[in-house]
């Protein structure tokens, strides 16, 4: 293919738009850098529109071998010059490999127990980092997916897609508002676990958690209130032996996704 040399080209100019959430919204895309992320991406087998590389940039045998597997599923594979590439990648050093994906299409009325048995709810969470990082760690610990309760920041921002290390293309990440949520998950027997800061029953008295379960967590700013804490079967705290008040978003699932794992009884 004839390689990308303008800025004004429609395939770059599209990536520096998706960088919004307006347009990742509207044209239902996002972007994928780096020769890891573009990797796990394509083997979990996830819809790409093109892929833009830059041969100057690529020191990696595996992302050579990566653009040939892509161009053998009929991905559009596009060349584009070094200093064209730097200027839509977001990284300082970018490794020369960047997609554009389209987002899956999921819906919380298609989602149950038999397809979802064990899942995280968060509540207009605001940090890309944090949302990453936990589906990383849904990942980690088995559980089926992420439901985004009343807006917030999107699972395509690019710093969330690189903080779940490819998890995002491996666990379906739902929308819904809370009251659609509430409804089904009573709907569908779920036992909603909720986590506090200040009240609930402390982690270390936990015998066992019920399935279907959802472990929901409130916004980083507020928690959960009173609405939100009313449908939980439980409140869940953590222990703070130190002087702060709470611990981040992510470190906090982490440490409950951990315990449920365990003592999850399915």
């Amino acid at each position: 293919m004839t390689t990308i040399t303008s800025r004004q080209n429609p395939k770059i100019k599209l990536v520096r738009a998706l960088h919004q959430r307006k347009q990742r919204d509207g044209q239902g895309l996002f972007v994928v850098e780096g020769i890891h992320h573009v990797g796990a991406a394509a083997e979990a087998g996830a819809a790409f529109e093109y892929l833009l590389y830059a041969p100057e940039q690529l020191s990696s045998a595996f992302a050579d071998q990566l653009i040939e597997r892509l161009a053998q599923r009929k991905v559009p594979c596009y060349p584009v010059r070094a200093e064209v590439f730097s200027s839509i990648a977001d990284k300082e050093n970018p490794q020369g490999l960047l997609a554009v994906l389209r987002q899956p299409q999921r819906r919380l009325a298609d989602t149950n127990p038999g397809n979802f048995a064990w899942g995280v709810a968060l509540v207009a969470p605001q940090d890309p980092g944090n949302l990453g990082s936990i589906l990383r760690t849904i990942d980690a610990v088995g559980t089926d997916g992420l439901i985004l309760l009343d807006g917030g920041v999107d699972a395509y921002h690019p710093s969330a897609v690189r903080a779940s290390m490819g998890a995002l293309f491996r666990h379906p990440v739902l929308s819904a508002s809370f009251g659609e949520f509430a409804a089904w998950a009573g709907k569908h027997g779920y036992h909603v676990y909720g986590s506090s800061a200040q009240r609930g029953t402390d982690i270390r008295s936990i015998d066992s958690y019920d399935g279907p379960a959802i472990l929901l967590l409130g916004s980083e700013r507020t928690g959960l209130d009173e609405e939100q804490a009313s449908i939980c079967q439980q409140i869940i705290r953590l222990p703070m032996a130190g002087k702060v008040t709470s611990l981040n978003l992510s470190v906090a699932a982490g440490i409950l996704l951990y315990d449920m794992q365990d003592k999850l009884k399915k």
